[in-house]
């Protein structure tokens, strides 16, 4: 098995900033966290591929999950959220995520968020796959992600001349900076980043930015597949700079098939429109080519079944019918209503020359959520000191096996501000302090760009909604022969710029990715295996892995509680 690299090629940094904790990335987890840091350290540095507006959360259609109505508990909450992970979820993690979630979403409300209310001023809680109680709130009836990334851009903009904060867009951070190793060989705690002003920067070029700790906020791995709902910036990178960094990453093999993708064709590619749960949730219908509804006696919960759930029967109908889709169906359903209540989603479909209303639906499952991500505690630590990581990019054992709907957004504001909470204390004590970045050992390489599509159609065969260790193992062969060939001997040709730098991150990513689902030997959750169809009371454990003082990846059994 070839080795992984080190550090991305990359010309040496040409300026140097200083700042006390660097947030990256420009969802719900990285401004809540840089919003709350700046109450509570000197100088804060947010750094985001795009404009603070576009990372991931913009898209989130359905909503936030939150015991919110008088009649719901945390405890309900939690135990749909236990089912939904299939016995992976860290029970302890759960609970600070329902019990501190309804104050972080009231918090959210202060902030200026402004959701949908009924006519008595309460908010208007609606239900989605794996929930018993309506318990998700959300705003502009399907645009719930696009006023929380208002409302919270909004405060950040209020701070921008604030001296204590710094913001620097379309800035990509290469690699994590870390200082001298231990006696083991492996990299020291982590100090900073360097980072590239992909062209409007307030900076030029490549440069270092020094800080006492760094909290990764990146999203997900969306782009690492043919077909996802995930905007083009979500390319692995918050894992593949983490793991180049010596961090512990876990949980990697579980990746959401969002059921109710909108099909456009086999040649569709890049960020799909999502036709959200909550339409199901409304009364929707699945129906397969022959007009039937399928999820009845699939499932008790039929079509609002957990999404794996949901997406695996959507996968068998496909095969029974040799179908590239099925349908879903509004039409029973007021056309006024649905109109109202998913603007985003009927304007988008009508784009397509779909009436909601009026026209069946074609859909197929396309990736959508990451369970797995850098490995961390209950306050956002990862394995590797002085580096976070909040949000998709996290493992914080939350969602287990399998995402529970609308949980997303919950885990990004709690852990945001846990996380926050936990790095100021850090510096303050001096627990934390700056320290001296030192270059790692080991290869650096680059991949090309145009290598991208050849690495998700690898992904996407292999590790899929469906797996078997064939496919799996054929494409860990594949990924290892790329890697190999770019990495052992690297490719002078290949200049280092962005999608060199995300390509390689994305080769990296798919390649634990398909490694874990190949050790993993059963089905569960979002990992489903057509040789080993029964989920094993033995593979009740957190697969992690991380890379050996080589470069080699090596991968451990963790405990599902890791305090």
């Amino acid at each position: 098995m070839t080795a992984f690299v080190r550090r991305l090629a990359a010309p040496q940094p040409g300026w140097t900033i200083d700042t006390d904790v660097i947030v990256v990335g420009s969802g719900i987890a990285g401004l809540t966290t840089a919003l709350d840091l700046r109450e509570r350290v000197d100088r804060v540095l947010v750094v985001t591929k795009g404009v603070l507006s576009s990372g991931s959360t913009v898209w989130a259609q359905g909503g936030i999950a939150a015991a919110m109505d008088p009649d719901d508990t945390p405890e309900e909450h939690l135990q749909d959220t236990l089912v939904a992970g299939v016995g992976l979820c860290s029970e302890e993690a759960v609970r600070v995520l329902v019990t501190e979630g309804p104050h972080s979403v009231r918090k959210l409300l202060r902030r200026g968020a402004q959701f949908d209310l009924g006519p008595d001023g309460d908010l208007t809680l609606t239900r989605e796959g794996g929930h018993h109680r309506d318990r998700i709130a959300h705003a502009g009836g399907d645009a719930t992600g696009a006023e929380i990334s208002r409302a919270l851009v909004e405060q950040l903009e209020a701070v921008r001349n604030d001296p204590g904060i710094e913001v620097i867009e379309h800035a990509m951070v290469v690699d994590l900076l870390t200082a001298a190793p231990d006696a083991d060989g492996r990299p020291g705690p982590v100090c900073g980043v360097t980072l590239h002003i992909i062209g409007e920067g307030s900076r030029d070029g490549v440069g270092a930015a020094l800080a006492k700790a760094v909290i990764i906020a990146t999203g997900g791995i969306g782009q690492v597949f043919r077909s996802s709902t995930n905007p083009a910036s979500s390319t692995g990178d918050g894992l593949a700079v983490g793991l180049r960094a010596g961090a512990a990453v876990a949980d990697v093999e579980f990746v959401q098939f969002h059921p109710t993708v909108l099909w456009q064709g086999a040649n569709a590619r890049g960020q799909l429109p999502l036709i959200s749960e909550a339409v199901r949730g409304e009364g929707a219908y699945l129906l397969s080519a022959a007009g039937e509804r399928f999820m009845v006696g699939r499932h008790p919960l039929a079509e609002l079944a957990p999404r794996d759930v949901v997406s695996r029967n959507i996968v068998d109908v496909m095969r029974e019918e040799d179908a590239d889709s099925v349908f879903l169906d509004c039409r029973h359903l007021d056309g006024a209503f649905l109109e109202r209540r998913f603007p985003s989603i009927w304007a988008s479909l009508a784009e397509h020359g779909i009436d909601m209303s009026r026209d069946l639906i074609p859909v197929a499952p396309a990736q959508h959520f990451h369970s797995g991500g850098i490995l961390t505690d209950l306050h956002g630590r990862s394995t590797q000191r002085g580096l976070y990581a909040i949000g998709e990019a996290a493992c914080t054992g939350v969602h287990g096996a399998n995402r529970l709907a609308s949980n997303s957004l919950l885990e990004g504001l709690v852990f945001a501000r846990r996380a926050a909470r936990d790095a100021a204390a850090m510096v303050d004590d001096a627990v934390l302090e700056q320290l001296e970045p030192v270059e790692r050992a080991g290869e650096s390489a680059l991949v090309p760009a145009t290598m991208r599509a050849r690495v998700q159609a690898i992904a996407h065969e292999g590790a899929g909604p469906v797996r078997d260790g064939d496919g799996l193992d054929d494409a860990a062969a594949r990924l290892d022969r790329i890697r190999a060939r770019f990495h052992t001997e690297p490719v002078t040709a290949v200049m280092p710029q962005t999608a060199e730098w995300e390509t390689t991150n994305v080769v990296a990513t798919a390649s634990v990715l398909v490694q874990a689902a190949l050790m993993r030997e059963e089905s569960r959750g979002g990992h489903l295996r057509e040789d080993f169809p029964d989920t094993d009371p033995a593979w009740a454990v957190r697969l992690g892995a991380r890379l050996d003082p080589d470069g080699e990846l090596e991968f451990m059994k963790a405990p599902l509680e890791l305090g």
